[in-house]
């Protein structure tokens, strides 16, 4: 389940409070006491068997003796009488609970059998709970405290979610003498039925909540987190801070990839993936939900810094680069107007340092003129105190400056400051809090929050980034690579050889050097001789592969001493494992390949999120250099990138000095594939590819390693991946009557310039029946959007064709698409349809109605939904035909709404 009676849960309309108590100090004291004067509008029932009233409100022996059914209990009673309470509440009519009480999962095994019968008899009756082992729920603007929070919490638009009580009291008693408030404040304890991926979808929802800060332990449910993160995160900032950073918390593996990939950096790249922001500190959050809820956007990470103090612009600049971010370079036009304005002395360059006597004109002149230079994508204004110059009257310069940006021709480009000091800046920060510009009491947190701006944007990007078409396609041989894997699995073994893994990589077009597997010494030296190679042999033993890297040719040894080394190393295994034995020969081709980067390319079969792939400089000190970036599948060019520029080796793929630049499409497009790999094949647990030479004649593996298992989930092949693939087995060829042929496939991201043709070929009257709005052309946002879909929640079905091209050739064209909007319990979802005017009236609307109705039905949805203006007769017409139910909207007499019942 996920939003399913969360609304009871977080706008109740009466409430139980199970075990409430007039012991002083007690939980059920404090939660009683914070419920009774939180402003509830509603009735609030105490529950306990030996008091007469609580809080002065008459209390009830049992459930049982309730005048009513709550909407939500407060259940703050010994953990072995939860599960009857629960089932006695469910059987009655509530519909949430949150359970405070403590000594369940965390426990042990005994405790989380008890936690267990406490789902059980919720499941039933669909009874949500939040815990067990909670601090409790806190809406402010509901007058709802079900908590034993210390300081009742001030009412505001962020929300807050943490595995942790103790983050949330901490966070509580923070805020409130800063002033900050809050919407929502949750603390999910054991997560047992509600957990950050039900909240989400909630929140997201939730007009008044302006940003959504998560305090995150551990993730259940990665696919659904995923979802519900990407969807909040489009939305609204959705800031994260994920505990347990330490290398202990990584498993341990087998490969390079398995030893580089830690637990931390997996979640890294899933906040990443979902568009989140990840901060490191408490103080940190507030900061990053303050810059990214004024809406400010950015465009890049080159900053210009306006100071009136040297050193302080110095220490701001070290933050900035520390931080990974770039110094603007001014352009002349800018520096000859500063020119202009400040004084001979000035610093002349960025840092912008417009000395200690600074007035408010002075700084006013500088930050226009910054302002308008396009190479910076943002201002820091930074003000240390003088005896010859008043820090307030800047502040009002500044203030003045950016309140004429509407409408007075200066760019909106985002502004921060930072004014040192107490009792010199405490005037000039109420003027920024007045103007709602952010500002901070150091340089390095005005830099950091610079930053937070930076990587948000990044990380949306990847949300609504239209990747390339091309070079992505690419013929697989899955026959091949299948046979392979399967015959592994029979035989029992758990890596496939070499001559094996580098086969499979061939089966999916990334070139591998050529390895042949010799049973003789004599075969062994005919290869070596005819491959210009090394031999190397094989030790095989259940667990463990060991490869002799003595070669044959290279070192001048004979098949016969690498046999002889072979077997004394051999003996020294067989204590460890007896039965370990020699399987043969293995000859590799040398790789001549001068001045070529070694990477290294990998997967490792994460516990939680499932596969994850890594790139990386490779070679034999890998672990040592440890540079690498990490990414969840599947992936595209702009993905596979992205994930390339976060490594330092990147900057040497890009040539220096008489190198030459590797082929970056090709690096990108083996990641892509590896990707697909591990997306068809549950059975790959692990995979290297150490190292894979790049330059610029493309990529070669030059070694590879490739662990197989019998997958741990049953169905599909997709069902470990974290972020649903593109479901191609819903491609399929559909023919209308006219015998006009079309290809029906779920939309992809590079659709996007597609989806644009097409809006351009459909008249506006038909754009405005489907949209309810006028509209020529479609928003890089708003197609992106459509395009960009999470195929674990929507599904956009095409209609495509092929027609001709300005080249003489063939290219594809988008005729019709249809998809649906499923609501996060998959019961309900809402469908629109939209097909090109040359195509009205052929047919191509009721075939694809019929597609996506037949793939709701296949989802398990309940009922497809949808709105239709009440002028759109053709609409309404196919609806009919179809078996739709139509009913008159109460609110909006020009709409009609249909309904389809499976």
């Amino acid at each position: 389940m996920t939003i399913r009676n969360l609304d009871r849960l977080l706008k109740p309309t009466s409430i139980a409070l199970i075990g409430a108590s007039r012991r002083e100090r007690s939980v059920g004291q404090v939660v009683a006491r914070n419920l009774f004067n939180a402003g509830f509008d509603g009735p609030i029932m105490p529950v306990n068997p030996k008091e007469r009233s609580i809080e002065g409100v008459l209390a009830y022996p049992s459930v049982a003796d309730l005048p009513m059914v709550p909407d939500l209990a407060v259940i703050a009673t010994p953990p072995h009488t939860v599960p009857g309470l629960i089932a006695e509440l469910g059987e009655r009519g509530t519909k949430s609970a949150i359970v405070i009480s403590a000594g369940f999962a965390e426990l042990g095994e005994e405790g989380m059998r008890l936690q267990q019968q406490v789902l059980d008899a919720a499941k039933p009756h669909l009874l949500r709970i939040i815990g067990p082992n909670c601090l409790g729920v806190m809406v402010p603007s509901w007058g709802l405290n079900a908590s034993f929070v210390h300081v009742p919490p001030l009412k505001g638009d962020i929300a807050l979610v943490a595995q942790s009580g103790a983050v949330v009291t901490s966070i509580v008693d923070w805020a409130t003498p800063k002033g900050i408030g809050f919407s929502h404040l949750i603390s999910l304890g054991a997560m047992a039925d509600v957990d950050f991926g039900d909240l989400l979808d909630y929140l997201a929802q939730d007009s008044g909540v302006r940003a959504i800060c998560l305090y995150v332990e551990a993730v259940t449910h990665a696919r659904k987190f995923m979802s519900a993160a990407r969807t909040a995160a489009r939305s609204k900032p959705v800031i994260v801070i994920k505990a347990g950073r330490s290398e202990e918390a990584a498993k341990a593996a087998s490969s390079h990839t398995g030893a580089l990939a830690g637990a931390d950096e997996v979640y890294d790249a899933a906040f990443r993936r979902a568009g989140m922001l990840r901060v490191g500190e408490l103080d940190e959050l507030f900061d990053a939900v303050e810059t990214l809820a004024t809406g400010v956007k950015i465009e890049g990470d080159r900053l210009a810094i306006l100071t009136n103090g040297g050193g302080i612009g110095v220490l701001a600049t070290d933050a900035l680069i520390t931080g990974g971010g770039r110094l603007a370079e001014l352009s002349p036009e800018t520096i000859q107007k500063l020119n202009g304005v400040l004084p001979p002395t000035w610093s002349r360059g960025n840092p912008v340092d417009i000395i200690g006597d600074a007035n408010g004109k002075r700084y006013a002149d500088a930050l226009k003129i910054l302002l308008e230079d396009r190479g910076c994508d943002a201002v820091l204004v930074l003000n240390c105190p003088t005896a010859v110059a008043d820090s307030e009257e800047a502040a009002r310069a500044v203030v003045e400056v950016l309140s004429h940006r509407t409408g007075g021709g200066i760019r909106r480009a985002p502004v921060l400051t930072s004014w040192l000091g107490e009792y010199a800046a405490a005037d000039a920060r109420k003027l920024f809090t007045q103007a709602r510009i952010p500002d901070y009491a150091t340089p390095n947190q005005a830099v950091r929050a610079f930053m937070h701006l930076v990587r948000y944007r990044r990380n949306q990007e990847l949300l609504m980034e239209t990747p390339p078409s091309v070079p992505e396609q690419f013929e697989v041989d899955m026959k091949s690579a299948r046979a392979l894997v399967d015959r592994a699995l029979e035989e029992g073994r758990s890596w496939l050889s070499e001559y094996e893994a580098k086969e499979i990589l061939r089966a999916y077009g990334i070139p591998a050097v050529q390895t042949v597997v010799a049973a003789t010494p004599a075969e062994a030296e005919r290869a070596a001789k005819r491959l210009g190679g090394r031999i190397a042999l094989k030790i095989l033993s259940p667990d463990i592969i060991h490869k002799s890297d003595m070669g044959g040719v290279a070192l001048n040894l004979s098949p016969a001493q690498v046999w002889a080394e072979a077997e004394a190393m051999l003996e020294r295994m067989r204590s460890a494992v007896p039965d370990a034995r020699i399987e043969g020969f293995t000859v590799q081709e040398m790789a001549h390949r001068p001045g070529a980067h070694e990477l290294i390319v990998g997967m490792v079969d994460d516990m939680l999120f499932g596969p994850v792939i890594l790139f990386g400089q490779g070679g034999t000190s890998v672990e040592v250099v440890d540079d690498k970036a990490l990414a969840l599948p599947p992936l595209n060019m702009n993905l596979a990138k992205e994930m390339m520029c976060r490594t330092r080796v990147n900057r040497l793929l890009q040539g220096y000095r008489s190198r030459p630049a590797a082929d970056q499409d090709a690096i990108a497009l083996a990641l892509i594939k590896v990707s697909q790999l591990v997306t068809d094949f549950p059975e790959i647990a692990e995979l290297d590819i150490n190292p894979l030479f790049a330059d610029e004649a493309g990529v070669l593996a030059l070694d590879a390693r490739i662990r197989v298992a019998k997958p741990k989930l049953v169905g599909k092949a997709t069902s470990r991946l974290a972020i649903r693939a593109y479901p191609k087995k819903l491609e399929h060829k559909a023919v209308l009557r006219d015998g006009r042929e079309f290809l029906i496939r779920p939309i992809r991201p590079e659709d996007e310039p597609l989806i644009h043709e097409m809006v351009a070929n459909t008249a506006m009257e038909d754009l405005r029946l489907r949209f309810f709005a006028p509209m020529k052309r479609l928003s890089h946002q708003m197609a992106a959007r459509l395009t960009q879909i999470d195929y674990d929640r929507e599904m956009a079905l095409i209609a495509a064709c092929r027609v001709p091209d300005e080249a003489g050739g063939q290219r594809e064209a988008i005729y019709g698409t249809v998809r649906i909007t499923a609501d996060p319990d998959n019961e309900r979802a809402e469908y629109a349809v939209l097909v090109r005017t040359e195509m009205k009236g052929k047919g191509l609307g009721y075939l694809l109605m019929r597609e996506i109705l037949a793939y709701a039905k296949s989802r398990g949805i309940r009922e497809v939904f949808g709105e239709v203006l009440r002028e759109n007769t053709s609409m309404l017409g196919l609806c009919r035909e179809l078996g739709f139910h139509h009913h008159d909207n109460p609110d909006d007499p020009g709409i009609v709404e249909v309904s389809y019942r499976f």
